[in-house]
């Protein structure tokens, strides 16, 4: 492959976009008029060529943006000065965590045998420093299933836009607690767990899953335990090696603040983020694949804002419900296909938004529009009382 060519579908990984104009194919086309549940199989035929991972594209994006991420921490933390300069190395970093991070979504749906050691690598560069392993996140296969997703047994669904403001609000007000939550499960819950059999199954439960739905509830996998035990002790291990350095005045308060908030805002980008990638509006129902992915949103407007906040292809979102397994480097090909060749009636269309900032705008105003009486979390908290 020649270097321009690389550079070029490099290029369209970063950015989400296809590297160079969309094909379709004649054969796979569907006629006006004719989109009922069939049009999926016709979306289907028309991206099926696209399902093959390039690991070139995977290491490079990943291992180009962990580095700068870790390179500008480094920088904003060792400088004792909070100048311009620092902050936008924290933006920075905040930032390019968040897309190294993002693989997580890649890496749960990368079929058995699949780039083994991109997930391994992820781990100690990504997954165990900012306590975020990736068997945490395998629990995503779920927010998939026809029967899961938008019910209280979705850990990635919470009805927003059919429950009261608040409910969002209070959403949003646990991003900043996050890091800590992360902190009190790996450094002291967890290994307390390892002593207990009720407090371990509460763990299990209740403690080992990476959800934004906190009244999901389901035991972690048992065949996946000698892999979160494994993650557990080198999360435990990096804990006790920061603690040991502190007490011996490696570094002060004033860093611990610091990395806080480095975490804090890594980690509530997704948060946020997370409120353009459904309707929310589902009231518990069980739903049918075109019913999921027309509850999920496609954030095709070309703004700074939708680049950063959607990497690794997460702007493409009812197209991941639609073909979960198609790489992120393809999905704005499979998009541009899609889009010229459904036709104009076809539900794909309807699932399309400008930005990030109307997607949200239209959760609100579902929200505000509800009554408390009338909200949709009340099906979730009973959910979670019978479990």
């Amino acid at each position: 492959m020649s270097g321009p060519a690389l550079v070029s579908i490099l290029a369209g990984a970063v950015f989400n976009e296809p590297p160079i104009a969309a094909t379709v194919r004649p054969d796979a086309s569907v006629a006006a008029g004719e989109t009922g549940p069939h049009w999926t199989r016709v979306a289907r035929d028309l991206v099926d060529d696209l399902q093959q991972r390039s690991a070139v594209i995977y290491w490079t994006d990943f291992l180009l943006s962990v580095a700068a991420a870790w390179g500008l921490a480094a920088y904003y933390l060792l400088d004792p000065a909070w100048n311009a300069t620092a902050v936008l190395a924290l933006l920075a970093s905040a930032i390019l965590f968040f897309r190294a991070g993002t693989f997580i979504h890649e890496i749960v749906h990368f079929r058995a045998g699949e780039l083994v050691w991109f997930g391994r690598v992820w781990n100690l560069l990504m997954g165990i420093p900012l306590l975020m392993p990736w068997i945490f996140y395998k629990n995503h296969v779920d927010h998939h299933s026809v029967r899961y997703f938008g019910t209280p047994d979705d850990g990635e669904y919470l009805p927003l836009a059919a429950a009261p403001v608040r409910e969002t609000v209070k959403y949003l007000l646990q991003a900043p607690l996050l890091p800590l939550v992360t902190v009190l499960r790996f450094g002291v819950v967890g290994p307390l767990s390892w002593l207990h059999r009720g407090l371990r199954e509460w763990v299990l439960t209740a403690a080992s899953a990476g959800v934004s739905n906190p009244y999901y509830r389901k035991r972690f996998p048992a065949a996946d335990e000698g892999h979160l035990r494994i993650v557990e002790v080198l999360c435990l291990l990096w804990l006790l090696a920061l603690a040991v350095m502190f007490a011996q005045g490696v570094f002060g308060w004033m860093v611990l603040f610091k990395v806080y908030l480095l975490l804090g805002l890594t980690l509530t980008l997704n948060w946020v983020r997370n409120l353009a990638a459904h309707g929310y509006a589902n009231r518990g129902q069980r739903m049918t694949l075109a019913e999921q992915v027309s509850d999920s949103i496609n954030i095709t407007g070309q703004t700074w804002l939708t680049m950063l906040m959607f990497p690794v292809g997460l702007r493409y979102h009812a197209l991941h419900h639609l073909f979960p397994f198609l790489p992120y480097h393809n999905l704005g090909k499979a998009h541009a296909r899609l889009v010229a060749q459904l036709p104009p009636d076809c539900p794909y269309h309807a699932v399309n938004c400008d930005s990030f900032l109307a997607a949200v705008t239209t959760l609100w105003r579902g929200a505000r529009h509800t009554a408390p009486q009338d909200s949709a979390v009340i099906v979730w908290r009973l959910r979670k009382a019978r479990a």
